[in-house]
């Protein structure tokens, strides 16, 4: 990052400080400060799942956001999303202001993902992309939890996003789906949880991943146990 941007962050966010480390292997270290906000250059990005547990302990309330580079490195939506703890990705040719602005939003807890990101799914979205993805039902008779074992693999993998906060129209393009399929899913998801709202099925799903060690989203094949066979 050039010196004149560092000068523009300290300048517009006077309590921040700004240390720039070579690679993300040394920003897990202890700084003087509490971090809270890392930027990574796109091509960082297949390093984060193998830092994100350090990173976490000692940065428990930084933010991680991809700082992109069109003519240098292409970030794929799908990638940034099943990446899960990325909470944005920051174009470099905005306008000052309007960078500055992205980071204050990403500072304050908020995402931020440029629409040019989901341009080539919606172009390459098939004709039956609408579809109802269906997935074997695999039910666990683990007591109140049973409700949970319903979902499809693809309902706790929508769910789990949902979780994170994100948005259908995020959830839809990430996964190559519609807009309405995602809300059909969701209608499915919360009425077999039992619960009113997306705010509550997300409660459960944390409530639920606690219960079972922490698992993410991406760990469906291990919430779930095998089809007992005849």
């Amino acid at each position: 990052m050039s010196e004149s941007l560092v000068y523009a962050i300290e300048r517009e966010f006077p309590w921040i400080a700004v240390e720039q480390v070579p690679s993300l292997a040394e920003a897990c270290a202890g700084f003087d400060c509490p971090v809270a906000l890392i930027l990574l250059e796109a091509e960082q990005l297949p390093e984060v799942a193998a830092h994100s547990e350090r990173l976490a302990q000692l940065h428990p309330f930084a933010q991680i956001m991809l700082i992109q580079d069109d003519c240098r490195h292409e970030v794929s939506i799908k990638d940034v999303v099943v990446a899960r703890n990325i909470r944005g990705v920051l174009p470099m040719n905005l306008k000052l202001d309007v960078w500055l602005s992205v980071v204050r939003l990403v500072l304050r807890g908020g995402e931020y993902f440029p629409l040019s990101l989901f341009e080539p799914i919606m172009e390459r979205r098939p004709p039956n992309a609408d579809e109802l993805d269906e997935h074997p039902v695999r039910r666990v008779p683990d007591g109140d939890q049973e409700d949970f074992y319903e979902l499809t693999d693809r309902e706790l993998q929508i769910l789990g996003m949902v979780a994170r906060g994100l948005q259908n129209k995020l959830i839809a393009a990430a996964l190559g789906l519609s807009e309405h399929t995602v809300k059909i899913h969701l209608h499915n998801i919360i009425t077999k949880l039992g619960a009113h709202n997306r705010t509550e099925a997300a409660a459960i799903y944390h409530e639920r991943r606690e219960a079972l060690g922490d698992r993410g989203p991406d760990d469906a094949a291990a919430i779930r146990a095998p089809q007992p066979t005849a």
